[in-house]
């Protein structure tokens, strides 16, 4: 155990959306100090952390200027659209990038990681290709043969994703991809689509100075490239499970530094395929806010500061269900929380955002059951009963 361990540290967060706004809340309850920056004002995370910025986070010179200003010990990205080799200046100057610089860069764009995996580990991966225009994706789309998932190489919480049936589907594809890209990529990716008994998100979580562990698989289902629901544990043989977390490893051994990690894999008859890596917490693992001893926020905390993680639990088959916006608005009011709240292991969470769009996750429904399916029949049924009007 590390006794010089110092609290509180000043941690500065980019990127303030719901998954930030819960690290906060884990952070605060340990005393740090926390600079929450994003690209708009009022984001979640901002409203319960000890100071904001609002900046471009593409602009290296804001970036500069904050890091200035504030003079964080740990620099935290929860989204992709950062200026990234900015943060290796400023890991060499000495503040520690979780999880580090180089594997903040390689995770920010899918095309990296995936060739991490794939060329470098020798990883089995879905069958894919790039393309930076129409036409190119045209002819790559042909090669790797319908149905296939295009996708930008950088976009926020799967956005930007289809399943392409056909070539007369295409074009639109290549248009929700680009509209949906963040960052200066005009790049999308296109790979085979994997007939999957199950998608799977291994929590891995990778310490300063001790063995790597993994939280109890999650399950979840994706709409539009978005996750809908997630449940734990995902029912999986011990063997894939082992497999997973083998390739997790190897993956974020390689990509080294402290934190937790959301890989994704797909589980077919057969297989345990890599899929995608996030380094950081992971929506689909909101449902260990109700399903773990420790959540995945605290457990990214602990990670990030060195503090001793003894044992994670799983208390219990657990889900969580999206609550969406339906209409646009910038004046947003919930009606039927208490009745989502009225049965016995439910909980909710409503993010604050503070404008809202079709299918733009506002808040998620969580509950726990005798068994995952009552799980996620609940999580569902609680969301379902929250009104979000204008």
């Amino acid at each position: 155990m590390n006794n010089s361990i110092k609290l509180p540290q000043k941690l500065m967060l980019l990127g303030s959306g719901e998954l930030g706004k819960e690290f906060v809340i884990a952070a605060q309850r340990l005393g740090n100090y926390i600079i929450a920056v994003d690209r708009y004002a009022s984001a979640p995370a901002m409203q319960v952390a000890d100071c904001c910025e609002v900046i471009s986070m593409l602009s290296a010179d804001d970036l500069e200027a904050v890091v200035i200003k504030h003079q964080p010990d740990f620099i935290i990205p929860e989204i992709e659209a950062i200026r990234t080799e900015k943060l290796l200046e400023f890991e060499q100057r000495g503040i520690t990038v979780i999880p580090t610089a180089a594997a903040t860069n390689y995770t920010m764009n899918r095309d990296r990681i995936r060739e991490l995996a794939h060329n470098e580990l020798g990883i089995r991966t879905a069958k894919y290709g790039y393309a930076i225009t129409l036409e190119e994706l045209i002819v790559i789309s042909d090669e790797i043969g319908f149905p296939n998932v295009v996708k930008p190489v950088m976009s926020s919480s799967g956005k930007g994703q289809s399943v392409v049936l056909d070539k007369s589907e295409v074009e639109k594809a290549w248009n929700y991809a680009i509209a949906n890209s963040r960052g200066d990529s005009q790049k999308v990716i296109v790979e085979e689509f994997i007939n999957f008994e199950i998608e799977i998100t291994l929590l891995t979580i990778k310490q300063w100075n001790a063995p790597t562990i993994f939280c109890p698989p999650i399950g979840h289902r994706q709409e539009r490239g978005d996750y809908q629901e997630s449940w734990q544990p995902a029912g999986i043989s011990e063997e894939k499970l082992l497999q997973a977390q083998e390739i997790a490893k190897k993956v974020t051994d390689a990509l080294g530094g402290a934190g937790i990690f959301g890989v994704e894999f797909f589980i077919t008859e057969d297989e345990v395929i890599f899929s995608e890596l996030s380094p950081r917490p992971h929506d689909t693992g909101m449902v260990t806010l109700i399903s773990q001893n420790f959540n995945e926020f605290e457990l990214h905390l602990r990670a990030i500061l060195g503090l001793p993680i003894p044992h994670i639990e799983q208390l219990g088959s657990s889900a969580s269900a999206v609550i969406l916006a339906s209409e646009k608005s910038d004046s947003i009011t919930f009606t039927g929380v208490a009745a989502a709240l009225s049965e016995k292991d439910v909980d909710i969470r409503l993010f604050g955002k503070p404008t809202a769009h079709p299918y733009r996750r506002m808040g998620v429904a969580l509950a726990k059951a005798a068994n995952v399916q009552e799980a996620r029949e609940k999580a569902t049924k609680a969301a379902s009963k929250i009104q979000i009007i204008s």
